[in-house]
């Protein structure tokens, strides 16, 4: 889809990043590049009752918002573009990203142990075979729709395997997290709620299980994780899990898509991948940096404050464009360049720091780079074999369709890892 938008002639002064239509082809990086020199912060004014928000584009800024949750809060207002007609706060309240220290602290404790990097470098022949046989399920045709066949699946196998759901559930699983997905990039309440509420059921007679027979899963550690010495309850339980399962997918199968696609686009930056593993850590930095697969959160300040020098009244909300701190010129010189030998990429991928910096962010680093090993040994020449699609969101970055061609090769794996 070509977006209809001169984005060279825009008023900034009437700039409503509300309206969906400025992210037909993604992340509006023109617009983004504009408010950091002419307009940062940018007051995004909005019709109704519905309150507008500053828009911060600079690295700096959003780092020092996401530092200082005592100031910004997420528990008030929601961390969402609009507050009218969406999922309620009370409900948000009770999800981790709308929580404030200390209840989200101690809600991200029972997690935290889980996902260090060590523990996460751990999973690594895991992932590597999970890729293996999604590459294997492929490689005889010579093509496939990467997003679909490759991009999706990875995240959702690599979770529900740590979640310890069993086999027989797991396409069930992937339903949810898609609509799970799909509600938060569309800002559809409803199918969210939806899904959260097929989960609460299937959730009911798991739990049952679990408690009777133990396993060294995450749905186990969640059913005997304590918080102030209280077991959680079942909405708890169900909001984690869902969570666990939508931000446990996305960042990878968005990055993973975008990055394929960028090195298609750029083949000199892929060359300097294939044969050469050791590259691959920072060309993942690079992708995380050029993709930035969640555009944003809001905050709201709980006080009278100043951010970057701009006054910010109490009350007043802020958002967080975070690939416009990926590619802030301030940290990464020559920003629109897509460069896997960039040194040090900067970027905003996982958030801006803070106490809600990504959790599971060494899980994607490494479910990302065994990916791209794997498709620069084994397929190394994919090109596009067809209209890539996107979905219209602000606030995925999301392909949802990318067929490509290769050259034919052979299986390596002895089966089937789902």
């Amino acid at each position: 889809m070509t977006s209809t938008k001169n984005f060279t002639d825009i008023d900034l002064d009437t700039l409503d990043l509300t309206d969906l239509s400025y992210f037909e082809d993604g992340p509006p990086h023109e617009i983004f590049a504009r408010m950091r020199e002419e307009a940062s912060p940018h007051w995004n004014a909005l019709t109704g009752d519905e309150p507008g928000f500053w828009s911060f584009t600079k690295f700096a800024d959003i780092q020092a918002i996401s530092k200082d949750p005592a100031t910004f809060s997420s528990a008030r207002a929601g961390v969402f573009l609009t507050t009218r007609g969406a999922t309620p706060v009370e409900v948000l309240r009770e999800v981790i990203l709308g929580m404030d220290p200390p209840r989200h602290t101690a809600q991200r404790n029972i997690m935290q142990v889980v996902f260090t990097p060590k523990l996460m470098r751990q999973k690594e022949n895991d992932i590597r075979a999970i890729v293996t046989t999604l590459i294997d399920d492929v490689i005889e045709k010579g093509e496939c729709d990467f997003v679909k066949d490759i991009a999706v699946e990875l995240p959702l196998r690599v979770i529900a395997g740590m979640l310890g759901v069993p086999q027989d559930d797991r396409r069930q699983l992937f339903e949810w997290t898609n609509k799970l997905s799909h509600a938060a990039a569309t800002s559809d309440p409803e199918e969210g709620l939806g899904a959260l509420m097929e989960i609460g059921g299937y959730l009911t007679g798991i739990t049952a299980e679990r408690k009777a027979n133990p396993a060294d899963d995450l749905i186990s550690r969640l059913i005997t994780a304590e918080v102030d010495g209280e077991s959680l309850s079942e909405q708890e339980i169900t909001f984690f899990f869902g969570i666990l399962m939508f931000a446990g997918n996305d960042t990878t199968r968005n990055t993973a898509s975008g990055g394929l696609r960028a090195l298609i686009e750029n083949d000199a930056e892929r060359q300097k991948l294939v044969g050469n593993p050791a590259a691959i850590p920072n060309a993942v930095e690079e992708m995380l940096r050029w993709v930035t697969p969640v555009l944003y959160f809001s905050r709201t300040a709980q006080c009278d404050t100043e951010v970057g020098g701009h006054p910010i009244r109490e009350g007043e909300r802020v958002v967080m464009w975070y690939p416009a701190g990926s590619r802030d010129p301030q940290m990464n010189a020559d920003p629109q360049r897509f460069d896997v030998s960039r040194q040090k990429p900067m970027h905003q991928a996982f958030g801006g720091g803070g106490p809600h910096f990504c959790l599971g962010n060494a899980l994607a680093k490494l479910e990302l780079r065994v990916l791209f090993e794997e498709l620069m040994r084994r397929v190394p020449d994919m090109q596009f074999a067809g209209p890539i699609t996107r979905l219209t969101s602000n606030f995925s970055n999301e392909l949802t369709s990318m067929p490509v061609t290769f050259t034919p090769g052979t299986r390596e794996g002895t089966g089937s890892v789902a």
